[in-house]
């Protein structure tokens, strides 16, 4: 299985950051992670349960923005 976006996850506010927000599990901020299973890191709890569950990451992966700029070229 797959999801548009893996944003489901609880986040937690990065103190003395206005606008910056984490995982509660992994501590990767949420532009890393950027809506993708694997912006977690492989020891995450969010992300090891989903796994488990069958969900699989995304085509679009952390090379999205890469692949998007050759495409404009």
């Amino acid at each position: 299985m797959k999801k548009a976006y893996y944003i489901d996850y609880p986040q937690e506010h990065v103190e003395g950051q206005a606008h910056t927000y984490r995982c509660v599990y992994c501590k990767v901020v949420t532009t890393k992670i950027n809506g993708s299973l694997e912006g977690h890191l492989p020891s995450c709890e969010y992300r090891i349960k989903l796994e488990q569950a069958g969900f699989e990451k995304n085509e679009r992966s952390t090379n999205h923005c890469e692949s998007l700029c050759d495409q404009m070229d």
